[in-house]
């Protein structure tokens, strides 16, 4: 019985010494998380990425290189692998002020709010606005995933499932949950399970038998640090499906659907095919962009239309669409259709 008791009293000694850690550490800023079972198998430094945010990942090496960061008490590397039940030691990391998020006016919220298309426990549909970054960074300290976390806050893990660029506009998938990600991303990187079909305006007339570019695409870097695609046989395999929407005087508008997903796809398969998208300053000539400032075009005139994927849980399929905005609509209405 004595025995017993003097092993309670060590419990408890151990139990108010780790109390009596954990709180001197949480003042000086160090967070202790055990691994919830969600986000098994995720390497440690995407781990620490979505809990330090704003971190680049040369910060997150670092910390992890010095053994500032510790799992279960022991150091570790960037690609181990966490599992449900490890204690991350997480360090306090002062970032630069530039690279802290902007506040959420009201009126962005409100608009945020209402581009909401699709909401439940594991994900949310958005109608990304032309001219918001999918995320702050480079010179950008608000994008479209720190604003939704800053109406949502209840919402402790959204992360962007894919992208858009900045001058997109259209339906984009944002994850609640780890489980709902990882599914999503999977049906993406196969091909399957996921739809997706945009609307792009180019110069001209679209051949009329142009029903699919096949072209692979090789990414490079300007002098300038642009980064530019363009059709090269050293490049990666490219595939988008095209058919025809509408014809105007000097126009065409057409149905994009990306087969695989490569970065300005879309927009270089346009190019390569003779007919640029109308607003597309990196690609166009400068013709087209002199016609496109004549013409009174002031957006890249790509539209991310509707996204149809099957549900990570219920499996159900969802089909969202999103409405043009009125500077696209607006645009359409001037040209003139051509039966």
């Amino acid at each position: 019985m004595a025995e017993y008791s003097t092993y309670c009293h060590s419990v408890k000694l151990l139990f108010l010494n780790y109390g009596l850690y954990m709180a001197e550490n949480s003042k000086r800023g160090v967070v202790f998380e055990e691994v919830e079972s969600d986000y098994e198998g995720q390497r440690l430094d995407n781990f620490l990425i979505t809990r330090i945010k704003g971190a680049p990942k040369s910060l997150i090496y670092r910390i992890i290189r010095k053994g500032e960061v510790r799992v279960n008490k022991g150091r570790s590397k960037p690609d181990y692998k966490i599992q449900t039940g490890d204690i991350v030691r997480i360090p306090p990391v002062r970032l630069k002020e530039a690279d802290e998020p902007a506040d959420v006016s009201a009126n962005m919220a409100a608009g945020m709010e209402k581009a909401i298309l699709f909401e439940d426990d594991y994900l949310l549909a958005v109608n990304k606005p032309r001219g918001l970054a999918v995320h702050g960074g480079s010179g950008i300290n608000l994008g479209l995933i720190e604003a939704l976390r800053v109406i949502r806050p209840d919402a402790k893990r959204l992360e962007l499932v894919h992208r858009l660029d900045r001058d997109t506009s259209g339906v984009i998938l944002v994850a609640k949950r780890r489980s709902a990600l990882v599914a999503l991303q999977n049906m993406l990187r196969k091909r399957s399970g996921i739809k997706k079909r945009y609307l792009a305006l180019v110069y001209g007339g679209w051949p009329k038998d142009v029903k699919e570019v096949k072209a692979p695409l090789l990414k490079s870097e300007l002098k300038s640090g642009e980064r530019i695609v363009r059709v090269s046989r050293e490049g990666k395999a490219c595939h988008t499906r095209y058919s025809l929407e509408r014809r105007f005087d000097g126009y065409t508008l057409v149905n994009a659907e990306p087969v695989t997903g490569r970065t300005h796809q879309i927009r270089v398969h346009c190019q390569f095919t003779g007919c640029t998208i109308v607003g597309d300053e990196k690609y166009a000539t400068d013709d087209e962009r002199r016609s496109s400032k004549i013409a009174g075009a002031k957006r890249l005139f790509l539209h991310a239309k509707s996204l149809q994927f099957k549900h990570p849980q219920t499996e159900e399929i969802v089909k969202v669409e999103a409405p043009l905005d009125d500077a696209y609509e607006a645009f359409l209405k001037k040209l003139k259709p051509i039966n």
